[in-house]
């Protein structure tokens, strides 16, 4: 495992964001909650390192390093659901950073189930660059080129001339960028995704105990969750393991 934790990576940038957005004794606790759980990790701490990086993030902080961290100490704990759990999440942050995506990967091969290869959805195949450049840079990138865009507009209106090529071009990559924005969104918002924590989670046909086990998911699966309901997730591991399984065996990313 590469670099299992850059726990002082992110510390700086975690306290002036903290101290600019909170009240000062509020960023104080927070700034000091976060020195004692890289000095716990340090120490060989790695469970009471997690469950302080978690109290940390409950707090409203979202941030990728603090999740990676948070990862890397689960995983130190020998809990790999939350250890999967949290990079999912630091993932959705920040997909390009190296060191997280080589503990992914490796942390990713301890796992039981094994997800079945399908053909990728269409909009996965149409906005592959979301995943390549990341959802912020892409959103940047739209607000960069709107707004060459509209300042060649200005530009050529006062000079009376009429558009180019070149401007339509740069309004269709705005254009893609931000339709790969609003996808983004609509993907986080009703598209949702879980991992299994619990070691290992019966998935049945009903809501209740006694419904048939269909099958059975183990600690750090990834799944789709379709429906909620009478404290139980509706949730979809491939197109034919399909069922319910109860919220407190899993957490939504």
């Amino acid at each position: 495992m590469r670099r299992c934790a850059k726990l002082s990576a992110g510390l700086l940038i975690l306290v002036a964001f903290v101290c600019l957005w909170q009240s000062p004794v509020y960023a104080s606790d927070t700034a000091r909650d976060y020195v004692e759980a890289i000095k716990l990790y340090n120490d060989g701490h790695y469970r009471k390192a997690a469950e302080l990086f978690e109290d940390i993030a409950r707090q409203g902080i979202i941030n990728g390093k603090l999740f990676y961290n948070t990862g890397n100490a689960w995983f130190k704990a020998g809990n790999i659901g939350k250890a999967m759990l949290w990079y999912e999440r630091a993932l959705k942050r920040m997909p390009r950073d190296p060191d997280l995506l080589f503990n992914y990967r490796y942390v990713k091969g301890f796992l039981k189930d094994k997800a079945e290869q399908e053909s990728s959805p269409v909009f996965d195949v149409l906005f592959f660059w979301k995943d390549l450049l990341g959802i912020r840079v892409i959103q940047r990138l739209s607000v960069i080129f709107f707004a060459v865009f509209w300042l060649l507009v200005s530009i050529n209106i006062v000079r009376s001339k009429r558009l180019q090529t070149v401007h339509y071009i740069i309004l269709a990559i705005a254009l893609i960028f931000t339709f790969t924005a609003l996808y983004d969104y609509y993907d986080a918002m009703f598209n949702k995704k879980a991992v299994i924590i619990a070691d290992t989670a019966p998935v049945r046909s009903g809501l209740t105990e006694s419904s048939t086990e269909l099958f059975a998911l183990h600690a750090g699966t990834r799944v789709d969750v379709d429906d909620k309901r009478d404290g139980y997730l509706k949730i979809r591991f491939s197109s034919d393991k399909i069922g319910w399984v109860k919220k407190d065996y899993l957490k939504i990313i």
